[in-house]
């Protein structure tokens, strides 16, 4: 019996789809905050090793929202110990957020701190909770070995010096990230198989595309804020601004023509739901990456729209929309089990268009790789519905 008693915290599973509830909303607004101080990360350490610092960050703001989404999956967030539970984290997370721009500094260990606290303290709730023969103890016990071990790692980070604190942190993400895929198996204690990862699909896709409206929320908020800072708004600023704005709904276009229905059907008709649905958040990190990268992009073309293209500006502002693409034909992949045309053609042309770069200015390729992702939202968006049409006529 858990130590909770009686008190039965899992959410009903009786047929009907479970609603992304108020509290869970409420949860991802600390995400706009974590997704733009990402933004503004990269930005300020535009090189190589800032990109991968970058990363292994997005990683871990990641990994502390895809594990509390799988938790609210399976427990019902109305009831008030689960509520309590998300804000504790929310409270943590947005401390977490507050000190990203510098976890490579001297905030390093607040930062990893306030990740480990995260990640350990729900799951410890969610076994405590559980109890030792609820069919779900096995799994998040593993769980709970993996995140401690993760934790040891992103912990001696935060205490090492700034040259070896990546390499630790990229082992705590690495942990995290790939335990699931060997079914978070370890000595003594087994293997979980991802069919017993009994989600509930509607919920779990719902989830995702919140959490892609609250990146493309942010690449919109880049914007607007970029262009109140500029003193001048002669031409080539409005123009960016514009085209920054019509990207944004090109992103928002090529992932939301993909049917909700269609992402719930992937993962309830599918024999193994479990995996179906760790493949979603495993492409979404893709996805969000994309709108960062790109947003960034954007930032630089309005506040610098006749500015020379370098390897720096190029990497942002062709990279973004290629790995926002990539990410998606994966993302639609697993729901359609095909990579769509459009977007091998949308990242053909990208790859085409890096060489030719360095001849323009960054307004140019802003907006060039605007049109590129307008032509494949419409391209994939027509095929569809051409589809769509055939099989209704059949």
């Amino acid at each position: 019996m858990s130590i909770w008693g009686t008190a039965n915290l899992l959410r009903a599973r009786d047929g009907r789809e479970a609603k992304v509830l108020s509290a869970e909303l409420f949860f991802d607004l600390v995400y706009v905050f974590a997704v733009t101080q990402l933004s503004h990360h990269l930005l300020e350490n535009l090189t190589a090793l800032g990109a991968f610092q970058t990363l292994v960050l997005w990683f871990a703001v990641w990994l502390v929202w895809q594990y509390t989404c799988w938790v609210t999956n399976w427990f019902d967030p109305d009831t008030m110990p689960i509520r309590l539970l998300l804000f504790a984290i929310m409270l943590v997370s947005l401390v977490m957020s507050a000190v990203l721009p510098d976890a490579f500094g001297e905030r390093g260990l607040v930062f990893a701190v306030c990740y480990a606290t995260m990640q350990i303290g729900r799951t410890l709730f969610v076994v405590f909770h559980l109890g030792c023969h609820h069919a779900l103890s096995k799994n998040f016990q593993r769980m709970l070995g993996w995140l401690c071990i993760s934790g040891a790692f992103w912990i001696a980070g935060g205490l090492a010096a700034a040259n070896y604190r990546l390499w630790f942190w990229m082992l705590a993400v690495a942990c995290e990230y790939l335990s699931p895929m060997i079914g978070l198996w370890l000595p003594g204690m087994g293997r979980s198989q991802t069919q017993e990862w009994t989600i509930e699909g509607g919920h779990m896709a719902e989830r995702c595309q919140l959490f892609v409206i609250v990146a493309l929320g942010e690449s919109i908020l880049v914007t607007g804020a970029t262009i109140s800072h500029m003193a001048n708004w002669d031409a080539p600023t409005l123009i960016a601004f514009l085209v920054a704005f019509v990207g944004s709904l090109a992103m928002w276009w090529i992932y939301f023509d993909t049917s909700s229905q269609a992402c719930t059907d992937a993962i309830v008709h599918s024999k193994d739901p479990g995996r179906i649905g760790a493949y979603f958040h495993y492409t979404h990190v893709i996805i969000v990456a994309g709108v960062i990268i790109t947003a960034v992009g954007y930032e630089l073309a309005i506040a610098h729209p006749a500015g020379h293209i370098d390897t720096k500006s190029l990497a942002v502002l062709i990279g973004g929309p290629m790995v926002y693409l990539f990410g998606n034909g994966v993302y639609k992949t697993v729901v359609y089990r095909l990579f769509p045309l459009s977007h091998v053609i949308g990242l053909t042309a990208l790859a085409i268009l890096i060489p030719f770069a360095y001849y323009t200015d960054q307004l140019m390729i802003a907006g060039l790789t605007t049109a590129l992702l307008i032509v494949a939202a419409t391209q994939e968006s027509i095929s569809r519905r051409r589809s769509q049409h055939s099989r209704r006529a059949e």
